[in-house]
């Protein structure tokens, strides 16, 4: 079998696993992952942790003991995803050690009912850093009005950061000027810059599910031409934005400094349309210093028949600022599509987030010892 996932991993794509539970963990499965299959971070969020703990029994030992000291359902929630995240980060310590801390990371994001408060999202990004306890965590932040504010913050404080649920080539150079400012403030701190790391989760297929939709509506065979282009061509000019931003003199400045450039993280890249190649958003969106956070079957399917053939983004630009115009061109507006991408990717967190909760709480009156 040809070593697909190998051959992503030299032309400069960190293979991140877009999943995490506790059967993972403790089974081997993560470790195995690891060692054979060239995985060097995951990346969780709470639509993940709500599947993980509504689905198995692995976590009945831990809940039993929340339930015994009458922890609220926050409590119980924190308590049981920031140790499989302490977990996974230790199984992946030897990576980031390798790695000189730019991989071996795992994610966790902050409560997404606070998207729309920066104080509070600052302030949970301090307490998730410190309730981990591990030098290659991230913590994901997303990349709302109130979220770009944060990020600056959080990284002054020199707290290494995921951003997250980016749709927009605008709102992806707002993150990109957020990170520089973040440094910029570090440095002033006296803050080692060595030592901050940053990606930025730039969201692909729903980009190409939303817009899809309003194509088949249309029906022409103009619009029809257009499938399943709008999201690769959106990913592919945010790292050209990159390519841009970190050569800047305002860039140069921070790397001489110690600094460590984020890296663009192409996320949401299990295919939705069946019609598509199921490898379609990793094997069109390979370039150098990227992360690709795969769901496990996109993953296996990349390594089982993806084709590695280079890099797949540089050089392209032109075509696909032709292809996003062709759409603007059909009447589908691209900044309406980004704004509900964005809006309906923190209500589904929400939504996930509050599924949680409520299935918590089941669980925890179910366990609580009797009274007296």
């Amino acid at each position: 079998m040809t070593d697909a996932l190998k051959r992503l991993s030299d032309e400069g794509v960190a293979i991140w696993l877009d999943d995490l539970s506790r059967k993972r963990i403790t089974s081997g499965n993560l470790a195995e992952m690891i060692d054979q299959q060239h995985v060097v971070g995951v990346t969780t969020n709470p639509t993940i942790f709500q599947k993980a703990i509504s689905e198995g029994d692995g976590y009945d030992v831990q809940l039993s003991d929340l339930a015994a000291r009458r922890v609220t359902v926050e409590e119980a929630i924190r308590m049981i995803t920031t140790a499989d995240v302490r977990d996974a980060a230790d199984i992946l310590r030897p990576v980031f050690d390798a790695t000189g801390g730019k991989d071996g990371r795992v994610s966790i994001e902050v409560d997404p009912r606070l998207a729309h408060n920066t104080k509070a999202t600052v302030a949970e990004a301090k307490q998730l850093a410190w309730l981990v306890d591990r030098p290659n965590t991230l913590i994901k932040i997303p990349a709302t009005e109130a979220g770009i504010p944060a990020i600056a913050e959080v990284i002054g404080l020199g707290i290494s950061v995921n951003v997250t649920l980016i749709f927009s080539l605008e709102r992806y150079r707002k993150v990109m000027d957020a990170f520089l400012t973040g440094l910029e403030k570090a440095k002033e701190r006296g803050l080692d810059l060595s030592q901050i790391h940053s990606v930025a989760s730039f969201f692909v297929s729903r980009v190409d599910t939303e817009i899809d939709k309003r194509i088949d509506a249309l029906g022409t065979d103009e619009a029809k031409a257009l499938r399943g282009k709008a999201a690769i061509a959106n990913a592919r000019l945010a790292y050209q934005a990159y390519e841009e931003v970190f050569s800047s003199d305002r860039w140069n400045a921070l790397e001489r400094a110690g600094a460590n450039k984020q890296r663009p993280l192409w996320a949401s890249t299990g295919v939705k349309d069946k019609a598509y190649d199921d490898t379609m958003y990793v094997t069109e969106l390979v370039a150098p210093n990227t992360v690709n956070t795969m769901p496990e079957a996109t993953l296996l399917a990349t390594e089982d028949h993806g084709e590695i053939t280079g890099d797949t983004v540089s050089g392209t630009y032109e075509q696909a600022r032709a292809d996003l115009d062709a759409v603007e061109k059909l009447g589908i507006s691209y900044n309406e599509v980004v704004q509900l991408l964005e809006d309906e990717g923190v209500d589904k967190f929400e939504a996930s987030w509050n599924d949680l909760l409520k299935s918590t709480e089941a669980e925890l009156k179910r366990l609580a010892p009797a009274e007296g």
